[in-house]
């Protein structure tokens, strides 16, 4: 009976816990929803309200938005970018984490323990000579010179993750494939691929973030408003006529919230599994 009460107590102390992260996580994210519902001089009322009355609840914050035709260039822009950034980041990592998990040696180690190094460097560090490379290879202003520092910057996290799959992957069938007679390309396009995809898609889901959602850099070379993206279109309306928009601003954060959402949702098998299958040795 004791030990009944104090394993209902540990349960209450967790539920109570795990409630109280929910409620502080949730929180700047229902207060984001409210004040894109309000107008945007209802932000500074006094006293101030979390939550709006339902008589002032609008829309327009949103009708302006939609109506505005840059928004749709900014997240074209962004989606483009980002589709493109965790393509070609998944093939690149996972052909690195194939032959470093696979194909093992003193250089394979070597160059395992460099990517490790490059994970551990603070990346607003590396602006300036990445500014000046951009400016040697003419990417400054360019939309698409933001892939390849993207691509760099996911890369090291990409090989670091997925190898582990490719590490557990059972000797058997890699040794019935060799006697096959199968090449590494068969063998890494046929084997590897496949069965490292629940590592490969959840990978993807965190480089799609940071490429969608990546502001520094992005505000650093790109100038032109036609080639931004949308965290660099959500800083516009930040002191915008000497006052900040913030029925804009949230309203613009809430639509660049729907895409990473319906990923999640619609990619939590793979994210899970992934996370799920790294820690376990097959």
């Amino acid at each position: 009976m004791k030990n009944r009460n104090m394993s209902a107590v540990r349960n209450f102390i967790r539920y109570m816990l795990l409630a109280f992260g929910t409620i502080v996580f949730t929180l700047p994210m229902i207060y984001m929803i409210s004040t894109s519902l309000r107008p945007n001089g209802a932000l500074y009322e006094y006293p101030p309200r979390f939550f709006p009355r339902i008589e002032a609840l609008t829309l327009e914050n949103y009708d302006y938005i939609l109506s505005q035709s840059k928004f749709y260039l900014n997240f074209l822009n962004s989606a483009a970018v980002s589709v493109i950034t965790i393509v070609l980041a998944a093939a690149i990592g996972s052909a690195m984490a194939f032959v470093l998990g696979r194909f093992k040696s003193g250089a394979s180690s070597l160059l395992f323990g460099f990517i490790i190094i490059t994970m551990i460097i603070p990346g607003t560090t590396m602006i300036v000579p990445q500014f000046e490379l951009a400016t040697k290879l003419n990417l400054v202003n360019k939309l698409f010179g933001l892939i390849p520092f993207y691509v760099s910057w996911v890369i090291p996290f990409s090989t670091f993750m997925i190898k582990g799959f490719m590490e557990n992957i059972p000797n058997e069938i890699m040794e019935a494939s060799w006697i096959d007679g199968a090449d590494v390309l068969t063998v890494y396009a046929r084997i590897a691929l496949p069965l490292a995809s629940p590592a490969i898609a959840s990978v993807s889901i965190f480089n799609f973030l940071t490429a969608w959602e990546e502001y520094p850099w992005a505000n650093t070379v790109i100038n032109d408003n036609s080639r931004r993206t949308l965290p660099i279109a959500i800083a516009g309306f930040f002191g915008q006529h000497q006052f900040t928009q913030w029925g804009y601003v949230f309203a613009m954060s809430v639509l660049t919230l729907i895409p990473v959402v319906l990923i999640f949702v619609f990619c939590q098998k793979f994210f899970v599994e992934g996370l799920a299958a790294g820690g376990v040795k097959g």
